[in-house]
């Protein structure tokens, strides 16, 4: 195989660095290859004495099948050993390399996520990753045992006929130049093969996703062209890396055969005229044809080499992405609950507008705050700055006193509880997906009252298996309405100082939202909460209500002096109960 570039190199080298902790099974592996090879030129050598003796020497010939037989059983152990061990050393490399990237995924900004498909992400982390194995270590296993096992036999020719062996390096060239050229090739057939492999993950996780959107719209025919189309690309793109790997194998057989060929003629002209034995004839030809089969390996060797070093900057582009900021020193331990914005502004990277201008606003311990206002005015961009799933440009948040900034982000996060009208659910049981809340430390006790503070138990108690039925993927075996009380309950689990509730009842019906505003009531009560409303009857006893518009603060008051002010609250106030009075008609 031809020399890696410098890039390559580099990739290869930190490769390397994750077989470094097993470099004992790593060296017990490259023992037993070294080993293997050494036996190689054995074989051919047995035949020289047999055929230049003719035979005639009798018993003392007899140690060749025993030699024959012991040296295959060495072979055959130690390659078990090599191949074991490497085997092993690989699925460990493939292990550490994913709990890597999944350790750095967990801990990537929301920013990126925001940027990337989650096929994408997934196919990096099950496809590519097995990919890198190809380079780390199986490459390692063809390129040592093979490259020594060439050596071992151009030893033996070399000690046979020295003249004619130079002849065998006139290929060497050929050789290189063919591996050069067709691993850039393979190189970026690789890299294209593993984004094609990502476009038909994302395809498929987006129609998994989206199944009754499909199916009500009709998109099947729609869905599977795009999948078919995504899966030709893949295809066309394997097939071209097929021909560049394929076309190595014809080029070196064709380069041997001639050098074979020459070699063969000169052999033949040096036996007749008595300068070599029939023995040294046979076994330099045994020698120079067991040269074929390691040669070719370590040309296919290129094909996995180039895929696993594709792969391997896809895994590495995951690795080495910047974490979520978290210079904060400050434990804050368990807030009062004061969130001060003080002149805060935000956007984000791909919009046009700045999403807030100038944010003002004082939330104090136990107070209920609700933002109002028209989609994209706002709101959702103020309950993710509080937790720092982004942080503004401009401007500055407190907590308690203390910019957030100077707060580490776990201290700052364990003072808050989401409730999402994008519930997520895991696919556990309904006491896992509670638990949560307490990052699974909490009895079944705390799980079955924060159950039953949520108005979640009478439905929990009444399936099969209670708190241990599994709801299935996102919650898929549960209604919306339950799915949306078990998140209430996780939030109530957590206990924390400060609330954020995103239209918390928004898929509840009237009689269940009844009981969960109740019960929110009192989850609130003595807690700062952020309320993002869309229906505005749930938020008339808010302590304050802020009127957002375009990303700027137009309103502040209680319900009862907004209605009063006959703005832009009173208007949407209006253009809501002309709606329910509409629909109840």
């Amino acid at each position: 195989m031809a020399a890696l570039p410098p890039n390559s190199r580099e990739l290869y080298s930190r490769l390397l660095r994750y077989v470094r902790p097993y470099w004992r099974v790593f060296v017990t592996s490259v023992v037993a290859m070294v080993v293997t090879a050494s036996t190689e030129p054995l074989f051919p050598a047995l035949m020289k004495p047999m055929l230049d003796g003719k035979f005639s020497e009798g018993g003392r010939l007899w140690y060749v099948p025993v030699a024959i037989v012991c040296i295959f059983l060495v072979r055959g152990v130690l390659s078990f050993v090599s191949d074991y061990a490497m085997a092993w050393i690989s699925y460990r490399v493939v292990q550490d390399l994913r709990n890597a990237m999944f350790a750095r995924l967990v801990r990537l900004p929301t920013s990126y996520f925001d940027d990337q498909s989650s096929g994408a992400l997934m196919s990096k982390i099950s496809y590519d990753v097995g990919n890198v194995t190809g380079a780390a270590t199986s490459a390692i296993t063809v390129l040592v045992r093979d490259s020594l096992t060439i050596v071992a036999l151009l030893a033996w020719l070399f000690w046979l006929n020295w003249s004619l062996t130079l002849v065998v390096f006139a290929i060497v060239p050929v050789v290189t130049i063919a591996v050069r050229f067709f691993s850039r090739r393979l190189r970026i057939m690789s890299r294209k093969g593993q984004e094609a492999m990502g476009g038909i993950m994302h395809v498929l996780e987006e129609t998994i996703e989206a199944h009754k959107v499909v199916k009500i719209f009709g998109g099947q025919q729609y869905e599977q062209d795009r999948f078919a189309s995504a899966n030709s690309y893949l295809r066309g793109v394997n097939m071209r890396g097929t021909v560049a790997a394929a076309a190595l194998g014809p080029i070196i057989h064709m380069s041997a055969a001639l050098a074979l060929a020459f070699i063969v003629s000169v052999a033949l002209g040096q036996t007749s005229g008595e300068t070599g034995t029939a023995g040294g004839f046979v076994s330099f030809i045994t020698a120079m044809l067991l040269l074929l089969a390691p040669m070719k390996r370590l040309a296919d060797v290129s094909a996995p080499v180039q895929r696993g070093l594709a792969a391997a900057e896809s895994v590495f582009s995951l690795i080495d992405q910047i974490e979520e900021h978290d210079d904060g020193t400050v434990d804050l331990g368990r807030a009062r609950g004061e969130v001060r914005f003080e002149g805060v502004g935000f956007h984000y990277p791909e919009g046009s507008r700045p999403a807030l201008h100038g944010i003002d606003l004082t939330v104090y311990p136990g107070e209920t705050v609700a933002l109002v206002g028209a989609s994209g005015s706002g709101k959702t961009t103020i309950a993710n700055l509080l937790p720092r799933f982004h942080t503004p440009q401009s401007g500055r948040i407190l907590i308690d006193g203390h910019d957030y900034r100077e707060l580490t982000l776990s201290s700052l996060r364990a003072n808050i509880a989401l409730v999402s009208q994008e519930v997520v659910l895991f696919n556990d049981t309904i006491a896992a997906n509670i638990a949560y809340g307490a990052m699974g430390g909490a009895n079944r006790e705390r799980i079955v009252e924060a159950a039953r503070a949520a108005y979640a138990l009478e439905y929990i108690e009444a399936l099969p298996k209670g708190f241990d039925t599994e709801v299935g993927e996102n919650g898929v075996k549960l209604s919306g309405g339950q799915r949306q009380r078990l998140a209430i309950a996780r939030a109530l689990l957590k206990d924390a100082p400060i609330l954020i509730l995103d239209e918390a009842t928004s898929a509840l019906d009237t009689e269940s939202e009844r009981a969960v505003q109740a019960a929110l009531e009192v989850l609130m009560k003595d807690r700062t909460t952020l309320v993002i409303a869309h229906r505005l009857s749930t938020i008339e006893r808010a302590d304050k209500i802020i009127v957002l518009s375009h990303g700027r603060i137009i309103e502040t008051g209680h319900h009862i002096e907004l209605l009063a002010a006959d703005g832009a609250y009173a208007r949407l106030h209006q253009l809501q109960r002309t709606e329910e009075q509409a629909a109840n008609a």
